[in-house]
């Protein structure tokens, strides 16, 4: 490999651009169909103050979602919490995106953060991250089949 230099640095978006072209030409080659995402969400209010939120990204294989959805945030402001809001947040969601054809959803928390919350909601762990935080708890992956 002459001539090959390697920076520590961010990719440029042209080169970001161009790694995720080579996946795609790559999944492509392996009769892949490449897929796209579209966010679902909702937002709760009290009155014009944003009080939390559930959303995450659904993903398509061709025309059809593959049947996973990927929560990436589920929010709710302190004042807020302990009253249900969160579930029904969370339940809203899985009913939305079941009707898409969606029959598992994942996601990621801290063992401080929401374990017990998804535990309670019929949620199983994936995976464990031992000592990802620097207060030393874990971080855990969450599956719930939404069948």
């Amino acid at each position: 490999m002459p001539d090959i230099v390697l920076a520590e640095r961010e990719m440029t978006d042209a080169e970001f651009a161009r790694m995720n072209a080579g996946f795609d030409e790559n999944s492509s080659e392996h009769g892949v169909v490449i897929q796209a995402s579209d966010r679902f969400g909702y937002v709760a209010t009290d009155g014009e103050t944003f009080v939390g939120c559930a959303s995450g990204l659904a993903y398509r294989n061709g025309p059809h979602y593959n049947g996973w959805f990927y929560l990436t945030d589920l929010f709710v402001e302190k004042p807020y919490r302990r009253n249900g809001l969160g579930a029904l947040l969370l339940r809203r969601l899985e009913e939305r995106v079941r009707i898409l054809g969606v029959r598992h959803m994942q996601t990621d928390t801290a063992e401080y953060e929401g374990l017990a919350f998804y535990r309670k909601q019929g949620y199983r762990v994936l995976y464990e991250q031992e000592s990802w935080f620097s207060s030393g708890q874990s971080r855990f992956g969450l599956r719930k089949d939404l069948l």
